[in-house]
């Protein structure tokens, strides 16, 4: 009997495959042809900068620069000045806590923790020059930064550890006059190495993402669409589209597949049917970190450990750090399965000084809210990057600790190694109280993975989530998934539907044969 159901269901299912090759392709493909037009199709370049005579002076410093661009642009200061870029903030709604001022400027993250007094060293990653801890750097337009954004010629970069200073040595005119639209170089400078190295924090964005190949991201494959960022991520007035959920909270200005692809993508309708309630990215993205490993866990307790007075690093066979003094250990992966689940688009966020109530289960710094009752919310991958970083076991506070100084002897844990004394620097700098103890904590954040996307003959097949064994969806509780989930009641009456079906076509057709012979002796 079992053989038969199961055969039965077999032939229902190439029903519904053959049933689903016959709807019309005619939409989908003119979607394609318009698609590939679109963005194979290049932006021309409408100003040749090097004639203007005012990027030919002799410039002396980057503000130099700056002055020059905006004698032209001469709104464009005031749309940066009202970024986030800009301002490493912007205000979020976050429900119980009411609208708040969230970003790198005052949020905790479990990588390098925060930025208050450690400018230096993180303003690497700002679109300005000179921060320090006055932060009196956004209120001068001049401390603009519009190469870092805008340069063609791939020889501008940020100096180390300088407030976002630019290396020495540049030649400014040369990449004044060599400016225009922002390329995956532009972008990816600061964010395919967030977090102090390549692919540290979001594993979809990486160096290899420079010139990916098809296999990598068929949308930036630089033998093929040759996206760049700024293609998805479009802009208007300098506010770019898109949002970090490690620093976001409000279902607002997202970026999705939908923009290009439309809600219904796919020839079959019932894949079509999926997307109302799965992501394109979990099908889509069924692995990340595909060319260099991303770190998964990063634990500070073990960070100061010197040898022979002097800090140092061990590091694996690809190279990545698995220890390093001023850091402690880390755990990196390579080729890496998402993990699962539901968003609608807002999140919560721990802020400097919360409180917490609960050291019994890690602490989520950005809880991604949703669930399948939630009619906003899809299933979708993300990274789930875990750490042990440094708590107030009396205050019950995530510590802010000062990590960087140029000289040693001002409390920064980078070059003096005390833990107490670099979370009583780092929470003054905060204008948050300190015990005096230093604990550790398990703490989570959620990166959602929306790129490295695969051709659609690799991605993600039925049988990976509607299963009973090891389940893509495993972890996802709260509804029922044919194939990964038994109900009795579910199972006998989906058997008995289908043999009734199959009995009942079987019937049908006897009585349609014995009528017509009946017709035939009339």
């Amino acid at each position: 009997m079992k053989k038969i159901v199961l055969g039965l269901v077999l032939i229902v299912l190439i029903g519904f495959y053959v049933f689903s090759l016959l709807i019309p392709k005619e939409k989908e493909e003119s979607k394609l042809t318009l698609l590939k037009e679109k963005y194979e199709k290049k932006t021309p370049i409408n100003v040749d900068h090097s004639k203007f005579e005012i990027l030919k002076k002799k410039f002396n410093s980057p503000q130099e620069v700056t002055e020059a661009c905006e004698s032209c642009h001469n709104m464009t200061a005031h749309q940066i000045m009202n970024s986030n870029h800009w301002n490493w903030e912007r205000a979020e709604y976050i429900k119980g806590k009411g609208i708040v001022y969230l970003g790198k400027a005052n949020a905790i993250n479990n990588f390098c923790i925060g930025t208050k007094g450690n400018e230096l060293s993180c303003a690497k990653c700002h679109i300005g020059y000179g921060m320090d801890s006055t932060r009196k750097v956004f209120a001068d337009s001049t401390n603009i930064d519009c190469l870092v954004c805008h340069d063609k010629t791939e020889t501008y970069a940020k100096a180390q550890e300088k407030g976002g200073a630019p290396a020495s040595g540049l030649d400014y005119n040369k990449i004044a006059q060599s400016v225009g639209k922002p390329k995956r170089t532009n972008c990816g400078v600061c964010h395919f190495y967030g977090g102090g190295g390549n692919n540290v924090k979001h594993g979809d964005l990486e160096m290899s993402m420079f010139e990916p190949a098809r296999d990598v991201d068929i949308h930036m494959d630089a033998e093929g669409a040759d996206l760049q960022c700024v293609d998805c991520h479009t802009t208007k007035q300098h506010v770019i589209s898109g949002k970090l959920y490690s620093l976001s909270s409000m279902n607002l200005n997202r970026n999705n597949c939908e923009q290009c692809h439309g809600e219904t993508p796919h020839q079959s309708s019932i894949l079509n049917e999926h997307t109302y309630k799965v992501a394109c990215q979990t099908c889509h993205i069924p692995i990340y970190a595909k060319v260099n490993a991303t770190k998964m866990y990063w634990d500070w307790s073990t960070a100061g450990k010197l040898n022979n007075g002097q800090p140092y690093e061990l590091d694996d066979s690809m190279g990545n750090h698995i220890y390093l003094s001023i850091k402690g250990n880390f755990v990196w992966k390579k080729n890496v399965k998402p993990d699962y689940i539901w968003f609608d688009g807002t999140a919560s966020h721990y802020l400097e000084g919360d409180v917490i109530n609960d050291t019994t289960h890690p602490l989520v710094l950005n809880q991604l809210h949703g669930s399948y009752n939630d009619p906003e919310a899809k299933i979708i991958p993300v990274k789930i990057h875990i750490a042990k970083q440094p708590y107030d076991p009396i205050n019950r506070i995530l510590i802010q600790p000062k990590l960087y100084s140029t000289e040693k002897g001002e409390g920064a844990f980078w070059k003096d190694f005390n833990w107490v004394t670099a979370s009583e620097v780092g929470m003054k700098d905060a204008g948050l109280p300190f015990s005096g103890k230093v604990s550790f904590i398990k703490t989570e954040m959620y990166w959602p993975v929306n790129h490295m996307v695969s051709a659609k003959e690799k991605s993600v097949q039925c049988i990976e989530c509607h299963t009973r064994n090891n389940s893509r969806l495993a972890k996802l509780k709260d509804f029922y998934m044919p194939g990964r989930d038994y109900s009795t009641f579910v199972d006998t009456a989906g058997t008995w539907l289908i043999v009734l079906t199959f009995f009942g076509i079987l019937a049908h057709g006897a009585l349609r044969i014995f009528s017509s012979k009946k017709i035939k002796k009339v």
